[in-house]
């Protein structure tokens, strides 16, 4: 059985920056994640996707921002446990006791979920012969844009995602752009920045259809897309994007008492603590009065629940806030020179 100060469930950017403050204080941790790589969603559903509201930092991908995280936690030696799942967790001796599928044990007073939205898989085309396809032509997030290059691909969505790729892909490939409605869900400023190059001859947009089959032996051909008038058009293609969103299922943490609402976690807003004492949750598994599901709303989250964790791992110390610019402690921990 291994003893940590805190055990963080989830290696995605808000899991990691929850780490880096744990041991910032001066705490020990180990982190979970049923994914077989560190990232959470953003290597998993979006490693090339450019992202632009992290503070100071104007453009970035998910790739990189999991490599500058983990650049940022090389001063410590953290301990990461990948492709478990924890499968348990309950009270003993005030402490907690969790379990996962790979066998391991932890006995900590300190549990912090940053499991993004739980255990998740995108939401897919319901044609049977789309599965034919899949990781091969057909995919639901891109994590090597450059397979696209100079290709037709038919981009299928309304929200950020689809909008977002349908951009990016267009300045080396011929896009089709597929939603079931006129009216999109993306960002006003992306929407528009879509319909410039739609007016420009850059992408092919198809509204109030939806796809109806798909074509091909080995590789896929063309696919066929239904309008909401029962029209049928066939699109040559090469490849297929789908961005629908994710089913969201929360696994076991449906069993370990906590308050669910939607699936998603209720917390207070000074430590991120649930219902269950010395268990908190940061990122978008968590929700409170102004929630938003913003990765710098996460690194927020998780800095304050990891001060909350100090009392609980260190009850006989007081916890005292020290900045990094100024304090010789700190300055140590980071491997820092005063």
């Amino acid at each position: 059985m291994k003893k940590t100060d805190a055990l963080i469930i989830g290696a995605g950017p808000t899991g990691l920056f929850t780490a880096h403050q744990l041991k910032l204080i001066g705490l020990d941790c180990e982190i979970v994640d049923n994914l077989d790589k560190i990232g959470g969603q953003c290597i998993e559903l979006y490693p090339d996707k450019p992202i632009y509201d992290i503070p100071a930092v104007p453009e970035c991908t998910g790739e990189e921002l999991t490599n500058n995280l983990l650049n940022q936690l090389k001063p410590f030696d953290i301990k990461f446990h990948l492709s478990e799942r924890v499968e348990e967790v309950k009270k003993e001796d005030n402490k907690w006791l969790v379990k996962t599928s790979g066998g391991n044990s932890f006995l900590t007073p300190n549990v912090i979920i940053a499991g993004g939205v739980g255990s998740f898989e995108p939401r897919k085309f319901p044609p049977k012969e789309c599965e034919k396809f899949e990781n091969k032509s057909l995919f639901y997030s891109v994590k090597d844009k450059n397979i696209f290059k100079g290709k037709t691909i038919s981009i299928f969505g309304g929200g950020d995602s689809a909008l977002d790729w349908a951009i990016e892909l267009s300045k080396e490939s011929h896009i089709n752009l597929i939603h079931r409605r006129d009216e999109f869900r993306g960002a006003q400023a992306t929407v528009d920045k879509m319909k410039a190059l739609v007016k420009d001859g850059k992408i092919n947009l198809f509204t109030k259809y939806q796809i109806a089959n798909v074509h091909g032996k080995q590789t896929l051909e063309s696919i066929d897309i239904k309008h909401d008038n029962d029209e049928i058009k066939n699109l040559k293609t090469e490849y297929v994007l789908g961005f629908f969103g994710l089913i969201m299922q929360l696994g076991p943490i449906a069993n370990w008492g906590l308050n669910l609402n939607k699936k998603t976690i209720e917390v207070d807003t000074e430590k991120f603590e649930t219902n269950q004492k010395g268990i908190y949750a940061v990122g978008d598994i968590c929700n409170y009065p102004g929630k938003l599901k913003l990765i710098l709303s996460g690194f927020h989250e998780g800095a304050l629940a990891a001060r909350a964790c100090f009392k609980l791992a260190r009850p006989d110390e007081k916890y005292r806030f020290e900045f990094t610019t100024t304090s010789t402690n700190l300055l140590k921990r980071l491997g820092k020179k005063e």
